[in-house]
């Protein structure tokens, strides 16, 4: 392996597999059964062919090794696999690359907001109705979750980013109540549609598109920042 590839970018779910391994050897359908009874599909997406796929990624990288196989009455043999240095040199990269340095991935909500201009006022304010309707139901449930380890004398360590994930919830259902407001009294001032045929109006003395701050350099923003520190 290349330098390059020995410290490969991890996904989530590779992630996952790796710290499971940590604990202790075993194989992919128990991974998936322990992965589960830990709610851990809260946060990652976890499917058995995605789980299977990431272990044999994981194999092709040298991150982790097969260490036997064992057969179950009449079930399918099962590989046992166990973490390689390389493998727990590159989960612990990976962790602390994400602890320094966000990601420049946006979730898919904000492409959702730059764009919310193509559709009516009222439709947008009841599509983030029904967000912050869902927001609030997950934020019961993890709450829930949280609850439960607290109860359980599950150690802090494994659980505190519940409170990490509930406290971005939570701010993003106040924006968008008070988002909602805006649109919703006319102090945010949008575009209009026809009624009938859906075509859109331009707003006043405005021209349309994104055309937000064009022409901004590196040396505007380096100043923005000295006049308006946070």
């Amino acid at each position: 392996m290349t330098k390059k590839q020995s410290v490969p970018a991890l996904t989530p779910l590779a992630m996952l597999v790796l710290a499971l391994l940590e604990e202790r050897p075993m194989h992919p359908y128990e991974m998936y059964q322990l992965l589960l009874s830990r709610h851990e599909d809260e946060f990652v997406k976890i499917k058995p062919g995605s789980l299977y796929h990431t272990v044999a990624r994981l194999a092709d990288q040298e991150l982790v090794a097969a260490e036997g196989t064992d057969r179950a009455g009449n079930r399918p043999e099962r590989t046992t696999y166990r973490i390689r240095t390389a493998g727990r040199e590159a989960l612990r990269t990976r962790i602390t690359e994400l602890l320094r340095e966000p990601a420049k991935e946006q979730p898919a909500v904000v492409s959702a907001l730059a764009e919310a201009h193509n559709l009516p006022a009222a439709e947008v304010i009841a599509a983030l109705r029904d967000r912050i309707v869902w927001i609030e139901s997950r934020l019961a449930d993890l709450t829930a979750l949280r609850n439960l380890a607290a109860a359980g004398d599950v150690p802090r360590r494994y659980w505190f980013r519940v409170d990490f994930v509930c406290a971005q919830a939570a701010s993003e259902a106040e924006w968008l109540r008070g988002f909602v407001v805006e649109l919703e009294s006319g102090e945010l001032e949008w575009t209009s549609f026809d009624p009938e045929t859906g075509e859109r109006s331009c707003l006043p003395d405005t021209t349309e598109g994104p055309d937000l701050c064009v022409g901004l350099t590196a040396e505007d923003l380096a100043a923005d920042r000295t006049n308006h520190p946070r």
